[in-house]
């Protein structure tokens, strides 16, 4: 992980406003939920229950990085976004077991 992405995770962790370079991190208190911009465009909502992944409209090796990122320190084991021919998925932790979907922005975890 990148020490940009540790920061990053370090602010999600603590409901702090953080930024950094191309990343922001911002803490809604009212709704206690953390929102994640890359390059200003929203890519992911952190709340206490659940995960919002977006592209920001760019499915750029670095949205993944970010994403994934978010997605080891506070998803499920195992929970990664990948690409394959061109096409982004998910690979998810479910009671299943490990599933993959087909990514799509603003798709919801938890």
């Amino acid at each position: 992980m990148r020490k940009i992405e540790k920061q990053m995770n370090d602010a999600i962790t603590n409901n702090e406003n953080w930024k950094s370079a191309n990343t922001v991190v911002t803490y809604d208190e009212q709704n206690d939920l953390s929102i994640v911009f890359l390059h200003g465009k929203k890519i992911a909502e952190i709340g206490e229950t659940f995960l919002r992944l977006f592209d920001g409209g760019w499915q750029s090796n670095t949205t993944k990085s970010r994403l994934n990122a978010i997605l080891q320190a506070h998803g499920e084991c195992g929970d990664r976004v990948f690409q394959k021919a061109g096409e982004w998925f998910l690979k998810m932790n479910t009671v299943q077991g490990l599933t993959t979907v087909p990514f799509f922005s603003s798709m919801r975890l938890g």
